[in-house]
């Protein structure tokens, strides 16, 4: 069989395969466990000693104190039980095969023999299988640190609980992943004098609100949707719900049912895993009542009013789920008819109400639906925190950060940019720590060593977060009234066109190329505007408040005076910065 070897851009040879042979002749068949002992540490090296362990079926391999994972995209249990946890157990790193245990005992050991915290970073790109790996870290250190014997719920348990809950309201099928986290996790886990856990803190970051209203064949909106949809006939039936394939939410995309997620199954783990974590029974009902409020509120339709750009419910069927999202949030169905469809506007002298069109109308549906879920959510990660409880005589933690993946898809959008920046984020802290450190540390020691060149990505980061950089420039934009989607596009392409990491597309008006380091991502600037205000409309805000529902109500407290008059612009872009 006949193989191509390049030399360079211009030269290349076709020979016998049989022909071709390793430039070290003295490396293992099987590779090396470590990329440190390869002779020689360069791109086509590594990819073959990966690809040379996976196809004996292991997954794992070290380049130093970094592990490298490949996904195996297939459930290897016996990698992950109670003896292998215990073969981990207190081993010097190295002496048994790379592994996640490794990593998370030597984090573990650490704190406990030098007192010091440290944390775990799991990257890699959409689909590299970071949730499950946080998982497995997770687990071994609830397996270091539990209780043995104890009944009841424990925070060990209340910690790994944890993440089907988050999973069911945060996490969705995509183009390249059938359990992608749309959202970053900071899991802070706490431990006493003796290495026990005795406490936890979640922080989330950046839950993609997008998704709720919008997705695209061969995605699925949030799980917990799918999962509510299938729940027992008496639970469908008390939220008046049908198959998931009525909802507009959820029939965007062709996908609805995803081969190996049973979503009746998972329904019934999810409230099992609310009892572990501490939502009780009337707090999962209220929790699923809004959730099918937000299934019913994509179902409103409108028409054209009488009035110049005015609209009305469109048909029965609309007034069907109007009425019944009224209902499921308990508030006046008059008053979340009125606030879908029109504005007010206070002046001194008075109050006026405008109307909107039909258009507007289904922006301001949307924007409702987004702020719902995203407020439940919120509540949601408090609600287990508050549960477990965290230790404030704690000295000792590990932390675990689960982030999104590097993402490059045929759309493109603002939450797009926010996750390849954190990506760049963590490259950057990647080459500090392990080339410029590093090699600074060989050059004060003298030791003889060959500079090893790499990318440093600071360029890009100032492209994006510098001042006058595009968060800047995209929060200046949603400052001015009148600045649209084109004008803001203009503005970039008048401002970054020498520099090297920001291309135009041709013959786009919209578009924006960004030169990242994992490769060039194509953004469209259609929705970044309306994506990067954080704000809640404030007819929105006055009606939830109302509702006779505490939990609802609870989701939207009264603005402090202050900040209700404040009109300091928020954007999404700037705190995510921060």
């Amino acid at each position: 069989m006949d193989c191509e070897l390049h030399y360079n851009a211009f030269a290349q040879v076709t020979t016998d395969r049989s022909k071709v042979f390793p430039k070290d002749m003295e490396a293992p068949p099987g590779g090396v466990d470590d990329m440190t002992r390869l002779s020689y540490l360069h791109e086509p090296g590594v990819l073959q000693n990966l690809a040379t362990r996976y196809e004996l079926n292991e997954i794992y391999t070290y380049t130093g104190s970094i592990l490298i994972a490949v996904n195996p995209f297939q459930r290897l249990p016996h990698l992950y039980d109670t003896h292998m946890m215990e073969q981990y157990k207190g081993a010097d790193f190295g002496e048994l095969s790379p592994h996640v245990f490794a990593i998370a005992d030597v984090a573990y050991r650490e704190m406990i023999n030098e007192g010091k915290n440290n944390s775990i970073l799991v990257s890699g790109e959409s689909g590299a299988g970071k949730t499950e790996t946080t998982k497995m870290l997770m687990r071994y250190l609830a397996h270091l640190g539990g209780r043995s014997g104890v009944e009841g719920r424990t925070v060990e348990q209340q910690v790994l609980e944890s993440n089907p809950v988050l999973e069911a309201f945060g996490n969705a099928k995509t183009v390249r992943n059938n359990n992608s986290s749309r959202f970053g996790k900071f899991v802070e886990i706490q431990f006493d004098k003796t290495g026990r856990i005795s406490g936890a803190a979640i922080r989330t970051y950046l839950l993609e609100r997008s998704r709720v209203c919008q997705i695209n064949t061969p995605e699925r909106n949030y799980h917990c949707f799918y999962f509510l949809c299938a729940a027992p006939h008496e639970d469908t039936q008390r939220y008046k719900l049908a198959d998931a394939r009525s909802f507009h939410y959820l029939n965007q995309s062709s996908c609805i049912e995803v081969e190996g997620i049973n979503d009746a199954e998972e329904y019934l783990a999810t409230r099992r895993a609310m009892d572990i974590v501490g939502i009780n029974e009337e707090e999962q009902e209220a929790i699923f009542r809004v959730v099918a409020a937000v299934l019913h509120i994509g179902n409103i339709n409108f028409a054209k009013g009488k009035e110049v750009d005015s609209s009305v419910i469109q048909d029965d069927n609309s007034r069907f789920h109007l009425n019944t999202a009224s209902e499921l949030l308990e508030c006046d169905c008059n008053n979340l008819e009125k606030a879908l469809i029109t504005r007010e506007i206070v002046t001194p002298e008075e109050i006026i109400t405008r109307t909107l069109d039909p258009e507007s109308a289904l922006a301001s549906r949307d924007a409702l639906a987004k702020t719902i879920y995203s407020r439940l959510f919120d509540w949601i990660v408090e609600k287990i925190n508050v549960s477990i409880g965290q230790d404030p005589n704690s000295k000792q933690l590990i932390g675990v950060l689960d982030i999104y993946g590097f993402e490059s898809f045929k759309i493109n959008s603002f939450e797009q940019l926010c996750i390849n920046y954190t990506n760049e984020k963590l490259q950057q802290h990647f080459n500090q720590h392990v080339f410029k450190m590093e090699q600074e540390e060989y050059t004060r020691e003298e030791i003889n060593w060959s500079y090893i060149e790499f990318v440093d990505n600071q360029d890009v980061l100032d492209l994006i977060e510098k001042k006058g950089g595009l968060i800047a420039l995209l929060d200046e934009a949603c400052m001015f009234p009148r600045s649209t989607h084109e004008t803001f596009a203009q503005k970039l392409y008048t401002t970054f066109k020498n520099n090297k990491r920001f291309v135009k597309p041709k013959l786009s008006r919209t578009d924006f190329t960004v030169v990242h380091y994992a490769g060039d991502v194509t953004y469209q600037a259609d929705h970044f505007l309306d994506k990067n205000k954080d704000y809640v409309v404030a007819e929105h805000q006055d009606l939830l408040n109302a509702s006779s529902c505490p939990f609802v109500a609870s989701l939207f407290p009264t603005l402090p005076e202050e900040s209700s008059k404040s009109s300091k612009f928020s954007s999404i872009g700037s705190r995510f910065k921060v």
